[in-house]
């Protein structure tokens, strides 16, 4: 089951999950250091990313860590925060750039591509003082990043992903409030932050391609999260527009106006509009692109970078008491197939990325794919024999196979989340996606290989899997 010649085998971190350092070397605070210093039990057990894996102290044996694997991708984020503490470039810290600086010369030494990611949830503090990605003056800010970015490291790196998971920045951290801020803002705050997150990126991107391109020769594109969804009841037109819905709110919410035609997909548009008009809002919560808007919008990604992790079932659930939120302006309801195996939120469904796959390149005309995360976690304390994670990863990899052979999927580059165990988020420490177990209770954070980083190890230097379909 040989890959294509020269598919790209990655794995990917973000800096606030691995970094620490919070404030070294004149880092500014980020809303994810602001939000994990509140306590409040918002976070597993009060844990904080201020040490994290100590990559930034550690970056060398991160590197051992890739090279171990044999990489040929690696992809990782920048923070803001750390290149600029106050989210502008009136005060520039040469510290952080020295630092990411020496990861990217290291990994190209290494013949290792890099993969880098300009932001991943952790926006500087001093911006969301000022409204964060509810206000439309962030748009200025993060594309005035981007072009710092793109003229401080775009000599080098040539993969760049704008910004990542709008959708669940959106809906966690100004919708629901369970990310920084912290402050819920049902059925209103998601769509404005989605909004500005699709307008900041396509700005970016035109900067790139505008400023750069020509020189740099790089590509730009966004990294949309998606699960795959299949209709509770294949044989009720209900469940299956329910199913469609899903995929719109999700997926499609993002893609469409960065890949289609600059807005929004019809079945959103219309349900959050009549559902705000049930509510008695006097236009649609939904905010609305300009002509001018569409035209800057469409046509910005290079390539398609998505992440998969798991599916659900999906059911019709009329919102009859006119509920504010997101899932429930798509009305409808997910959950897990009962014969499904799942860790934490992590249903263990292979065929689902095939499929989810099949639909991109069927919807948005069989785009350049990257796959810039894809995982399944461990509970903590986690056994370094994780014989049962890696079969799962096999038969996922036996997904991608058929994907390309079979569908003609255009995928090109397949990025593991993550190298190593992290911060995640909301869940601390308590739930392990690395590829690497980490001892977060030893200063010196060693780096141990689970059995799944010696299996991922030979998947790498055979370019695929041995046996058949």
């Amino acid at each position: 089951m040989a890959f294509p010649a020269g598919f790209g085998w990655g794995a990917a971190t973000a800096a606030y999950q691995v970094e620490g350092g919070w404030n070294a070397d004149g880092k500014g605070p980020s809303v994810w250091d602001t939000f994990t210093h509140q306590g409040g039990e918002r976070v597993f057990k009060n844990q904080t990313g201020d040490v994290a894996c100590g990559s930034y102290t550690l970056w060398e044996e991160d590197l051992k860590c890739i090279k171990q694997l044999g990489l040929t991708h690696y992809r990782f984020s920048l923070s803001w925060s750390r290149l600029l503490p106050d989210g502008t470039t009136g005060f520039i810290n040469q510290k952080g750039i020295a630092y990411y600086n020496k990861i990217i010369d290291d990994l190209l030494a290494n013949g290792v591509i890099p993969i880098v990611t300009l932001y991943h949830f952790d926006l500087p503090q001093a911006l969301e003082d000022q409204g964060g990605w509810l206000s439309e003056a962030v748009i200025d800010s993060f594309n005035k990043y981007a072009q710092f970015c793109f003229s401080t490291f775009g000599d080098r790196v040539k993969q760049w992903i704008t910004i990542n998971e709008p959708g669940i920045l959106a809906l966690f951290a100004y919708d629901l409030g369970m990310f920084p801020p912290g402050v819920p803002h049902f059925g209103t705050g998601g769509y404005q932050a989605a909004h500005n997150l699709i307008k900041a990126h396509a700005r970016a991107w035109h900067s790139y391609d505008s400023l750069f391109r020509k020189e740099q020769k790089g590509m730009v594109s966004i990294a949309l999260f998606s699960g795959w969804v299949e209709p509770a009841d294949p044989n009720s037109m209900a469940d299956q527009e329910a199913a469609k819905r899903a995929i719109a709110f999700q997926l499609d919410f993002f893609a469409k106006p960065i890949f289609i035609d600059g807005d929004y997909p019809e079945v959103v548009k219309s349900h959050v509009a009549s559902m705000s008009k049930k509510q008695g809002y006097p236009s649609s919560r939904l905010p609305e692109f300009t002509e001018e808007e569409k035209k800057m919008i469409k046509g910005t990604a290079d390539f398609f970078a998505m992440h998969y992790y798991t599916a659900r079932l999906v059911k019709y659930r009329e919102n009859e008491k006119g509920e504010l939120g997101i899932c429930q302006d798509a009305e409808v309801d997910f959950f897990p197939d009962p014969s499904w195996k799942s860790v934490d939120w992590v249903y263990m469904v292979p065929w689902g990325i095939r499929k989810l796959l099949k639909y991109i390149a069927d919807m948005y005309n069989n785009p350049v794919i990257y796959i810039t995360e894809l995982g399944l976690p461990q509970k903590d304390p986690a056994p370094l024999d994780d014989t049962q994670r890696w079969e799962y990863f096999r038969q996922i990899f036996q997904e991608l196979f058929k994907a390309i052979q079979l569908d003609k999927v255009n995928l090109k580059v397949c990025c593991m989340w993550s190298l190593l165990d992290n911060f995640e988020w909301t869940q601390g420490y308590s739930s392990r996606f690395g590829l690497f177990h980490v001892d977060f209770e030893d200063p010196a954070r060693p780096r141990v290989p689970y059995t799944s980083a010696k299996e991922y190890a030979k998947i790498i230097r055979n370019n695929g899997l041995e046996g058949c379909l």
